[in-house]
């Protein structure tokens, strides 16, 4: 028996339209933390981009439900929520206590992921109910390069590291002092707070009106809901041994080709996903920690589901992922992993489609761009008087795999990534830059019956000297067509001088531009689908 057994009732079970109901009601109220967080945020990439997520959990750091925001978030964050539960005891929580953690080793991603958690006690209760979490991208954390997503060898390298914590004034004072701008850093961290005052108001207001147990009951009864749907799911694809393999460009560091290798296993209603055959973790930074596989294969299964389904953490019961302590999936510290969360999540998601595709080859569609593309930029904005720190990051879309279906999308946001683009007019009045190019990359899609989507064109020129990092993938190898189409284009970066000359920049780089230069992303498409 649990700590929490002995506060259910005996409540009769949900019915359909009960479970219907409650799924709404837990969902709005993720989406109402969104809303505070992106409209009392300061930062372009959390109010623009909407470069965040928020769940609602039960006392064990389980997640009941999601907004939908960020995949590769909301498949790792209970890991966060539960890293806390484990750090300090439940039964020692008071009402107006607020956590925080971005330690990739201790229920974080990477770094400039910061994650703040909070208990929400009801009925006068000496324990936690339930918790609420966000998770947001910081735009710069400290480290090495501006943005903090260094091409960097150690996490020591990667900005502020902070294990499980109680939240307060001296702990956001210590953070900001760390970062290149500090008044952006504790405006977005007050509206991560601000969000979690609206979950714990909505979870309490349905307490009193529902009862505290039949709350509880309800978000058990749509994680059980989940659990039997993916179990049935599981048992409608064919037994088999699926193997399945695909290639990160490199680390930076001169490391290439390193492989990610998925067996997957169905064996009745169980599945097994085994990345334990992937390479041994590198010198750079694309290293991911467990949680990231295990967001990448909640993700996978996920989608194969229909879209009423509930998104929670009964999608993984009948899932098991297999990682190996120190690979490149599983990095043990001190290893760099800024890249892991965006780029390694990417490929891992390939790899298991990929395998998947060998017993659904008329589901699966081809490989999307498996790459967010990520751009990060620093310097001094001399618009102001006295010159201003800024620091701004940004993902970059591409093309969505063609499928059975149809051909993908053109310029979209895939996979583990789900944010927006930001505004051009929104971009240049924050920062002293001119966006001159935003186009789609035509004809960068795999051909194929059904094409792959095309990936995008950007180009920045800066009105001040900058430090620029790139952390981009798919340079080298290009996006899988399946069924006999054609991979998609691979990703190109080009550094444009003030006299127009073009001149290539690695696919892993940290540059100094001077006033008037120019970088220009060119994004991978999708692969293509099926033969013409």
């Amino acid at each position: 028996m649990t700590e929490m057994d002995d506060r259910r009732d005996d409540a009769p079970a949900l019915d359909a339209i009960e479970l219907e109901v409650f799924k709404h009601l837990f969902a709005s109220a993720a989406e109402e933390m969104g809303v505070r967080l992106m409209r009392s945020a300061y930062s372009p990439n959390i109010k623009e981009r909407r470069d965040f997520s928020c769940a609602l959990f039960d006392a064990a750091g389980q997640m009941i439900a999601q907004a939908a925001h960020i995949p590769v978030h909301l498949g790792s964050s209970p890991l966060s929520v539960q890293a806390i539960i484990e750090r300090f005891d439940p039964g020692t929580m008071r009402s107006d206590d607020r956590f925080i953690v971005n330690d990739p080793f201790a229920g974080g991603t990477h770094l400039p992921d910061i994650t703040v958690v909070a208990p929400c006690f009801v009925g006068g209760e000496d324990r936690p109910r339930f918790f609420v979490a966000n998770r947001a991208h910081h735009a710069d954390v400290g480290g090495k390069t501006a943005g903090s997503l260094p091409i960097s060898t150690s996490i020591d390298e990667e900005g502020v590291r902070i294990a499980p914590a109680r939240i307060d004034d001296e702990l956001i004072d210590w953070l900001c002092e760390r970062t290149r701008t500090p008044g952006e850093r504790r405006g977005d961290l007050r509206a991560q707070l601000a969000a979690l005052d609206v979950g714990i108001d909505r979870l309490q207001s349905l307490c009193d009106r529902h009862g505290a147990a039949r709350i509880a009951q309800a978000g058990a009864a749509l994680m059980d809901y989940t659990a039997k749907f993916t179990r049935s799911l599981i048992a409608s694809l064919p037994d088999g041994v699926y193997h399945f393999r695909d290639y990160m460009d490199d680390d930076g560091h001169g490391t290439i080709d390193i492989a990610i290798r998925c067996t997957l296993t169905i064996a009745g209603d169980r599945a097994t996903v085994d990345l334990t055959a992937s390479d041994d973790q590198v010198t750079g930074p694309v290293n991911a920690v467990r949680a990231i596989a295990l967001s990448a294969a909640m993700y996978v299964f996920r989608c194969l589901a229909p879209a009423e389904i509930p998104s929670n953490s009964g999608v993984l019961r009948s899932v098991e992922v297999l990682t190996r302590r120190g690979s490149v999936v599983d990095a043990l510290p001190p290893a760099a992993v800024a890249g892991g969360n965006v780029e390694t999540s990417q490929r891992i998601v390939d790899v298991i489609f990929g395998a998947l595709a060998r017993a659904l080859p008329d589901v699966v569609p081809a490989a999307s761009a498996g790459s967010m593309n990520n751009l990060t930029v620093g310097g001094r904005d001399t618009r102001v008087e006295p010159a201003a720190p800024f620091a701004y990051y940004e993902t970059l879309a591409g093309g969505a795999g063609g499928g059975p279906d149809g051909a993908g999308g053109d310029a979209l946001h895939t996979h583990m990534t789900n944010t927006r683009n930001t505004p051009i007019e929104a971009l240049e009045h924050a920062y002293p830059l001119l966006v001159e190019t935003y186009a789609i990359r035509r004809g960068s899609g795999g051909a194929g019956l059904h094409r792959g989507g095309d990936g995008l064109v950007r180009r920045y020129r800066f009105d001040v000297p900058v430090e620029l990092t790139l952390l981009t993938e798919r340079r080298r190898h290009r996006p899988y067509g399946l069924a006999g189409g054609s991979p998609g284009k691979a990703g190109v970066n080009t550094r444009i001088g003030i006299d127009g000359t073009r001149k290539p920049l690695a696919a892993k780089c940290t540059v100094d531009l001077a006033a008037g230069e120019a970088v220009e992303i060119e994004t991978p498409g999708g692969g293509g689908w099926g033969q013409r």
